[in-house]
């Protein structure tokens, strides 16, 4: 059985979630469709593909990726599909593949249908039979033409100044916890296990460690942890961060090192 997922800006309330699995099951009874996220921030590609790309490669090789996110064609933004680590991403060409895979996949297809064929929401369609085609069997360049490249973002990377390390948020999570874009290979390669201050937005709120665990830190008490994605992460234990700091996506986070 293949597994398709689900990402999209639209509310798991909204009646496209039922008209696109419709769609998929009236061709495919057989189809497993997992929702991984329907709450992705509008139109923000950055917001769905740091989902995607922190959650893809825990599916099984074959797994079809479906994006509704920014989704509207046009001729520079064409549908795609693009294979890559074994998965399919299915989506517009809006950057998003550039942002969830970071490298050359091993192949992109521009699906074959011209703008002037297509409806105001063609998406559902299109997303929808290439999906099938894919798991009935179908070879993907069979899907519409292969092109050598699809359109590049380059991601917000945190800089390195001295002693210093500059970041931002680039996620909030549904605890409300602000994930940045600061590496755990990029720390410990720039503090060299030296000791360091980490200041949130300004230098009113600073934290001098890391914790292995939430619980670590009294309840209340504002925390730096590296997460499952190898991110730092502010938190506060059993609170709320990013509200309470008033943090959002491009909040910036300072890590300064202490000199030998």
């Amino acid at each position: 059985m293949t597994i398709i997922t689900l990402t999209t800006d639209w509310n798991s309330e909204d009646f496209y979630v039922g008209l696109f699995k419709g769609k998929i099951l009236s061709r495919r009874i057989d189809a497993k469709i997992i929702d991984i996220t329907h709450k992705v921030s509008t139109f923000n590609t950055s917001h769905a593909a740091f989902i995607i790309r922190n959650s893809f490669i825990h599916f099984p090789p074959g797994t079809i990726h479906v994006l509704f996110v920014n989704s509207e064609p046009s001729e520079t933004n064409p549908f795609l599909v693009v294979k890559a680590h074994q998965h399919y991403f299915i989506g517009t060409d809006n950057g998003i593949f550039d942002l969830i895979l970071n490298e050359k996949p091993d192949i992109i297809v521009k699906i074959n249908k011209k703008i002037t064929e297509l409806n105001s929401f063609s998406a559902f369609d299109v997303f929808a039979d290439a999906a099938c085609d894919l798991i009935e069997g179908k070879e993907i360049v069979t899907l519409g033409e292969p092109v050598e490249s699809y359109n590049r973002r380059t991601p917000i990377r945190a800089t390195i100044e001295d002693n210093v390390i500059n970041g931002r948020v680039i996620y909030i999570d549904s605890y409300m916890n602000a994930i940045t874009n600061i590496t755990r290979e990029l720390f410990d390669r720039v503090g060299r296990n030296r000791s360091f201050e980490i200041y949130v937005q300004s230098r009113h709120y600073k934290i001098t460690g890391i914790n292995r665990f939430y619980h670590e830190s009294p309840v209340g008490e504002l925390l730096a942890i590296f997460n499952s994605a190898g991110l730092l992460e502010i938190a506060i234990n059993s609170g709320n961060a990013a509200g309470l700091l008033n943090l959002d996506n491009n909040s910036t986070i300072r890590v300064e090192f202490k000199k030998n």
